[in-house]
């Protein structure tokens, strides 16, 4: 007999494989599959294996109306959501919602005529798409944007595209709502057709919800007359199915008590670190930085030794929240799952376009403690849609109105920044909102979403750890009994008290599950991961910066300093660095007080620390102030050295203060006129001479 060589053995070695795969059907290794394992298993697992083809996807699952969001911070999605479930109930339309960034573009021209795309997209920063919608973004605002058939503009490639649009935007920005408005216009220039207004939410006058509401009724009325539609009565119909599980244990293996992923429940944790998967850091330092009793703000060190996350000066770090024991144990108590609240339910998509927000099998309490945003603020859509499970007539009616009376809304629930379960008992807290399905709270309450501080020190200096600086939150709102706390700042003040020695840690009466689920953030520790920002320092340190940051706004320019105190140190040429730093005395919150002494040793006559106390003397005195009193000085670094002018903090007062302040001391420093000193700030706006990184 021949010998077989060893080609011979690999293909019959492949005949034996493939025969047993036929005959066995796979059995012998088709075991059953985590559901989450691919989508949770870190941040980019769920793109893998799946089609990016969006009409492939509508087709496969008979949808007819997809509603797109691009979004930050998980209102847009929440929007999206809210269009898609009223699209459905109300119009009979086969919705689907979709990730931007999970899908390609190029097919958009072969777009069927009878099917409508949403558009629902937030505009972040100065006028910047979205994480997720940056691909999109810059493919349908690309100069030689090229789609499947070919065509140009002049050739309306969407011609047979049916859109809506709705954006969500800031008016204290001055790019406001730009993301929806350029891609509306990119649409249009293609030859689509959008279908009702391009609708604006403006979070800066504090009217987004109002405004999505006012913009929607209209959209619907339209596209029920362009696509042949028929409204009926609006039923509640779950997305979500949620099963008790009898046969699990909260102690079992695969149950998921707050672990955002598999490897996370598995206990082995591993990168890459980004918004879908948190690295689980150490803290290696915190301490209070002010110094009175009544306010708290905090510095801490977060240590990234080890985990292959990097950072730039000016990067923001996000830090994942988890809710209060005492909001917990409000919800679960007032929907009469208190003594659920370690049950194991199974939570599955309805629809096979449905996402399940967070990994399952879990429990009640580990889904309301970690994954939902149970303080937020509440919808009146939302609100609405609760009355049909209210426990008795009267509450029904007092939903109900509620949720049609915008003003009665605004002065019961808005005004009084009160939360979902906060709303429940002030109409009815003698009994159990036990009728009202978790499906619809899964649907109606945001996914709890990290929450992003600017960076307080120094990639040169410390790579490895990163710097926050948080003032603790908390809202007095007059003639309530309540305090509104902030969800992450309160949280990362229980970690600071762990750490100085309290075993108990309860700050403002809030408690933490601190050790995290199944006790694995013990030690002191919290989920991070690190966006990148383009809030940066000139690439060649001796180029003069002048920086603006009151409060905790000073947070990146502590890191800018730093950086350039080092560059200092190693004998580089660092140019004029300006600091205007404002709070209220200086014997109370002037945050990193010795350390600018020390900085200002590094740096000799090329820093300047202004100040600003605005309750050390009978009229208040802002940053603003500070820099018209500077005026000749601000306005020749800009104009004859070209320096880089940087705003950190509040975006509705002290940022657009000092833009116009700015505007008038170029006015009058240069003698031109007002609106050509305007246009010289827009200008330094577009260039990145003038860069900001603001809150409102």
């Amino acid at each position: 007999m021949a010998q077989l060589d060893t080609l011979d053995l690999v293909v019959l070695a492949v005949l034996l494989v493939g025969a047993t795969a036929y005959f066995t059907k796979g059995t012998y290794w088709g075991v059953p599959k985590d559901p989450y394992a691919g989508s949770y298993a870190n941040g980019n697992a769920s793109k893998v294996g799946k089609s990016r083809n969006i009409l492939e996807k509508m087709d496969e699952s008979a949808k007819n109306c997809v509603i797109f969001y691009g979004s930050q911070t998980g209102t847009a999605e929440d929007y999206a959501s809210r269009l898609a479930k009223e699209g459905s109930s109300r119009f009979g339309l086969k919705t689907m919602v979709a990730d931007l960034e999970d899908y390609d573009y190029e097919n958009l021209d072969t777009f069927p005529d009878d099917k409508v795309a949403m558009f629902v997209l937030a505009t972040y920063g100065e006028g910047e798409p979205t994480d997720n919608a940056v691909d999109f973004y810059e493919f349908v605002m690309g100069e030689e944007t090229a789609f499947s058939n070919g065509g140009t503009a002049e050739e309306k490639p969407l011609s047979n595209l049916k859109f809506v649009a709705f954006g969500l935007g800031n008016n204290t920005y001055e790019h406001y709502n730009s993301m929806v408005r350029r891609v509306n216009t990119a649409l249009l220039k293609f030859g689509a057709t959008r279908i009702g207004e391009a609708g604006e939410g403006d979070d800066g006058a504090g009217t987004m919800e109002e405004d999505f509401l006012a913009w929607k009724e209209p959209m619907w009325v339209e596209l029920t007359e362009k696509m042949g539609l028929e409204e009926r009565e609006s039923v509640y119909e779950p997305i979500f199915s949620v099963t008790e599980r009898d046969d699990l244990s909260a102690e079992a293996n695969e149950v998921y008590l707050g672990e955002p992923n598999k490897n996370h429940l598995e206990g082995k944790s591993k990168g890459p670190y980004n918004s879908h998967n948190p690295y689980i850091a150490p803290i290696a330092e915190s301490r209070e930085i002010f110094t009175v009793q009544d306010r708290n703000c905090l510095h801490m060190e977060i240590d990234v030794s080890g985990s292959n996350l990097s950072y730039q000066t000016g990067d923001h770090v996000a830090i994942w929240p988890t809710n209060a024991g005492k909001e917990v144990d409000r919800f679960l108590n007032i929907l009469g799952l208190a003594d659920k609240m370690h049950t194991v339910i199974s939570v599955k998509g309805l629809d096979p376009t449905a996402r399940v927000p967070f990994p399952t099998p879990t429990t009640y309490d580990a889904a309301v403690r970690y994954h939902m945003e149970i303080c937020g603020p509440v919808s009146r859509q939302f609100v609405s849609s609760l009355a049909a499970f209210a426990p008795d007539e009267t509450s029904k009616a007092e939903m109900t109105k509620l949720g049609n009376d915008k003003d009665y809304f605004q002065d019961k629930v808005s005004s009084q920044y009160l939360n979902i379960a906060q709303v429940l008992e002030s109409v009815d807290k003698s009994k159990k909102w036990s009728n009202i399905p978790f499906s619809i709270m899964i649907e109606g309450i945001n996914k709890i979403q990290p929450r992003y501080y600017s960076i307080s020190s120094s990639s040169l200096v410390q790579k490895n750890k990163i710097s926050i600086t948080a003032v603790v939150e908390e809202i007095r709102v007059a003639g309530a009994e309540h305090v509104v706390k902030g969800v992450t700042t309160n949280y990362l003040l229980a970690l600071k008290q762990k750490q100085h020695g309290e075993p108990n840690p309860d700050p403002h009466g809030l408690t933490y599950a601190i050790t995290g689920p199944r006790n694995k953030y013990d030690g002191i520790h919290v989920p991070v991961h690190v966006r990148h920002s383009n809030f940066k320092l000139p690439s060649d340190p001796s180029k003069p910066i002048i920086m603006v940051g009151p409060g905790s706004g000073v947070a990146p320019f502590r890191g800018f300093v730093q950086e350039r105190a080092a560059q200092a140190s190693s004998g580089e040429k660092v140019g004029k660095t300006i600091l205007f730093f404002g709070c209220r005395r200086s014997t109370e919150d002037f945050l990193y007080k010795d350390e600018w002494d020390k900085f200002a040793a590094d740096l000799g006559s090329s820093f300047e620390l202004v100040t600003a106390f605005s309750r050390e003397q009978s009229q208040k005195i802002y940053v603003q102030h500070r820099l018209k009193e500077n005026a000749k000085e601000v306005n020749d670094l800009l104009q004859n050295q070209k320096a880089n002018f940087y705003v950190c903090g509040d975006a509705a007062n002290m940022a657009r203060e000092v833009s116009n302040n700015l505007v008038q001391i170029i006015s009058e420093e240069r003698g031109i006129p007002v609106e050509k000193a305007e246009d010289v700030v827009k200008s330094m706006r577009s260039s990145g001479q003038y860069q900001e990184d603001v809150w409102s």
